[in-house]
Order: structure tokens, then C-alpha cells, then sequence
């Protein structure tokens, strides 16, 4: 079996990849548990491998962002900080890790008791292809500063940015098996989960991922799923218009509106939905669509023909229910998979951009009475990853951030993804934390050690 990877702008064939067996994805994760023993014994090694791995995706940086540029369409200075994003990831974790994981020494009746952070073993890395290089390594970095080794599945339309992954590892000096790509599909990935691995990383449709919590969790072994979301962009009655409208569009669609964490629902106080409507539609209309190859280029094409279609299905579902379209709304008449960006109102709960992930550069604009009404609003989804909230006042903004149910919530800007800080969702949108300390911890396994001088009987309930 093989797969082909198209150029989502020109609608070429890029390449065919031969799928792996499954005695080859064996022999691939013994080759990672045979890692695993030497690498989770010296943290320093591991902080010295991950800054080197920085220096080395900096010093490819260019044939980086090219590949991923063409495999998924994707302006190239998307891509460029994409990768540099990636860099920074490395040299975070190389620079905290080891801090992260230091032993907390507790007081109890024992002599001494403390909590140790281990590493659990072979993580199963199932990744999309809309950041393929930063989904993949901001799981990495913190896995692998936590002694953990990693066998990746890419999504298929960016194989090779996956092969490219490894090359760097290997490029970097990174002992063998410690970080191993799969050029598999996904019936692999189903065989990946039942090998001789210990945990799971899937981001992807909530749909696969119950899927993968499923099989992961029949067989005792834990996972963390980041499943998307419809995040909130609350504008609020004292927001700053201009700025709040420039965020809209940069939040919308930056990656041609193919994020997670773009912003995908647009509730606008009534005092300030003229206003808004206007900016926000002026400031849409002068993105340049194009070559993603372009410097010029603000937003490339879709993904796939699939991912295009859809998009049309939103926005006609929409329409025939009664939206405006105030810009966009057409695919554009020239090769490849490109959708103007796109901006509607007059929206209504039965509509599918009001209540599904829309993939892509739609922005479906409700106005609201107040605050309260948009928190009800943005609540109303089963997703919750993240929300976007505008607003020149501090105390508002924090009472409205804690009754807006999400992992994540920034104000004034758009939802971004920080090593410094924890990312995931709840609801459909997941459960379990990328980045930060807390992301490091949810692949290791937390010991408590107590040590007693002489037996003390406890009269307690277990």
C-alpha cells in the first residue's frame, strides 16, 4: 500500500510513500523500549540533546518550511516561524526540564518521604498535518527531557515533514530509536496502539479520538487527546474595535483557518457590532489569497479537495438558512484547493458553522445584548479548547474568563499555544495538558517514596 501527497496549490502530485508492515513497526518500537533503558538515566544528557536539536531545526529552517509548505499550503513565513516556534520549544525544555522534574521532598510521619517523576516508557505519537512540525515536537520536547522515547504516525498528507523530523534527530546525534517516524496509514496506527508501547498522544476529530481513548484504555494505557474545538471571539461592550478587529482576522485565518484554536464563532456586543462588522470585513477583504510560495501571500489554499468541499457545504448550509454574506463565500477560480476568506452574519443556532468546527476561513458573526448572552453563547458548544476575549477592563476580564468554559482563554489577542503555559481543553475538545511543567507530567509516573527507621501500624481505610 501507498500513500501520495499533493501540493494543496498547484494540485500536483509531490510524492508515494510505501506504508510499513507491521513486522517493520515491531522491530521500530523494540528498537525505541531498547532506547528507553539508556535514555532515561541522565537528564543533563537529555538538555544537551534537545539544544542541539534547537540549533539544528535553526540551521534547516528553510528547507523546513518549504516542505511543509508544500505539502499542506501554508504561507512559507508561516512555516519559517512555525519551525523557529519549534526551536524555541527544544530550548525551553532543555533549559527547565530538569527543574521540572526535581524530587519534592514532602513532611510526613515517615523519616523521609518524598515524590520522584520517572519516566513511563514508548509514547505513540498520532499528529495531524495542519502544524505538522509544532503538534509533533511540543509533545516531543517535553516528553523526551522526561526520559521518555517516541515512536511518531504523521498525518498522511505530510509524510515527509514527518521523515524530516527524524533527520533532524538523527542529524543531532540523538542515540538510535529514541524519535522514529512511521510512514503508515491509519489501520498502522490502530496497530501502533496495541504494540508494545505505554502511552498514546492523538490530536485529531473528537470522533478518532474517542476511537483512540478506546483502544488505549482497554488495554491500561494512558493517552492525552487535544480534539479540536469552535473557540469564542467575544467582542464586549468596552472593547478596543480596532484592535479587536485586526485580532478577528489574524485569528481567524492564519493557517487559512485550519487551527484548533482558531477563532471560530464571533458573538459582538450590539453597541459595537457596526463598527466592528465593518473593520473586520474591510480588514478581510484586503488579505492576499495566493501562491503560499509568496512573501506576499497572506492565506494559501485548503489542505485537500475534501477540506474544500466542506467548507462549501458550511457556507451553503448557511446561506439557505438565511446568513449574509458580507465577503468571500466562493471558491476561487484558479488551480488548486483556495477559498476566499469568508465573513457571514445574520446567524442562527441550526446552522452548521454555528455549532461544528468549521475548518477553514468562514467567520460566522452573531450579535449579542450583553456579555452574559455571549458567555451563553459561547458555552453552548460541546467543544471547549479555548476563547478569545476583548475587553479594556481587568476585573471584567476576569470574571468573564472563569464562566467561559475552556482550557485556554487570552485577552485581547488570539489564543496562541506557549511552552510556558499549559494547553488543552475540555468537553469534546479533550482531556490532558500539553506544555509547560504540566505537560512534562502527564508522561511520567509520579512515585511516592516514604522511608521509616521502624514499623508504624497505620489504623487507616487504604
Amino acid at each position: 500500500m501507498t500513500i501520495t501527497t499533493i501540493n494543496p496549490a498547484t494540485e500536483e502530485v509531490i510524492a508515494e510513500y510505501q506504508v510499513i508492515t507491521e513486522s517493520e513497526l515491531k522491530n521500530k518500537v523494540a528498537k525505541s523500549r531498547e532506547a528507553f533503558s539508556q535514555w532515561k538515566v541522565d537528564p543533563k544528557k537529555r538538555s544537551m540533546f534537545l539544544h542541539i536539536l534547537s540549533a539544528e531545526l535553526r540551521k534547516n529552517k528553510d528547507a523546513l518550511a518549504k516542505t511543509a509548505t508544500q505539502e499542506m499550503g501554508k504561507p512559507l513565513k508561516e512555516s519559517l516561524a512555525e519551525v523557529e516556534k519549534c526551536a524555541w520549544a527544544m530550548e525551553f525544555y532543555g533549559d527547565n526540564g530538569e527543574t521540572f522534574l526535581n524530587t519534592e521532598v514532602v513532611n510526613t510521619d515517615a523519616r523521609k518521604s518524598f515524590i520522584a517523576f520517572e519516566p513511563i516508557g514508548i509514547i505513540a505519537s498520532i499528529m495531524p498535518w495542519n502544524f505538522p512540525y509544532w503538534q509533533a515536537l511540543r509533545f516531543a520536547a517535553p516528553s523526551l527531557m522526561a526520559g521518555n522515547t517516541i515512536v511518531l504516525k504523521p498525518a498522511s498528507v505530510t509524510m515527509q515533514c514527518g521523515i524530516e523530523m527524524e533527520n533532524m534527530f538523527r542529524n543531532a546525534g540523538f542515540p538510535e530509536g529514541i524519535f522514529q517516524t512511521l510512514v503508515s496509514d491509519s489501520k498502522m496506527a490502530e496497530k501502533l496502539i496495541d504494540s508494545d508501547i505505554n502511552a498514546v498522544t492523538f490530536t485529531g476529530s473528537n470522533i478518532v479520538g474517542a476511537k483512540v481513548a478506546q483502544r488505549a484504555s482497554g488495554q491500561i494505557k494512558k493517552c492525552v487527546l487535544e480534539l479540536g474545538g469552535s473557540d469564542p471571539f467575544i467582542v464586549c461592550s468596552d472593547a478596543d474595535v480596532e484592535k479587536a478587529s485586526t485580532g478577528a482576522v489574524k485569528g481567524r485565518f492564519i493557517n487559512c483557518g485550519q487551527s484548533c484554536i482558531a477563532s471560530k464563532r464571533f458573538f459582538v456586543v450590539k453597541n459595537h457590532a457596526k463598527e466592528f462588522i465593518e473593520k473586520f470585513v474591510q480588514k478581510t477583504e484586503k488579505l492576499v489569497v495566493g501562491d503560499p510560495m509568496s512573501d506576499a501571500t497572506d492565506m494559501g489554499p485548503l489542505v485537500n479537495a475534501d477540506g474544500l468541499h466542506r467548507i462549501e457545504e458550511i457556507v451553503k448550509d448557511a446561506v439557505d438558512k438565511g446568513a449574509h454574506i458580507l465577503t468571500g463565500g466562493k471558491r476561487l477560480k484558479s488551480k488548486g484547493y483556495f477559498y476566499a476568506p469568508t465573513v457571514l452574519d445574520k446567524i442562527t443556532p441550526d446552522m452548521l458553522v454555528a455549532h461544528e468546527e468549521a475548518f477553514g476561513p468562514v467567520a460566522p458573526v452573531t450579535i449579542v445584548e450583553d456579555e452574559n448572552e455571549a458567555i451563553k453563547l459561547a458555552n453552548s458548544s460541546q467543544y471547549g479548547l479555548g476563547a478569545s476575549l476583548w475587553t479594556q477592563n481587568l476585573e471584567k476580564a476576569e470574571k468573564l474568563s472563569r464562566q467561559i468554559e475552556s482550557g485556554i482563554v487570552t485577552v485581547n489577542n488570539v489564543v496562541i499555544s506557549d511552552p510556558r503555559i499549559p494547553f488543552g481543553g475540555v468537553k469534546q475538545s479533550g482531556f490532558g495538558r500539553e506544555l509547560s511543567r504540566y505537560g512534562m507530567l502527564e508522561f511520567v509516573n509520579v512515585k511516592s517514596v516514604r522511608y521509616y527507621d521502624q514499623l508504624v501500624i497505620h489504623h487507616r481505610v487504604e
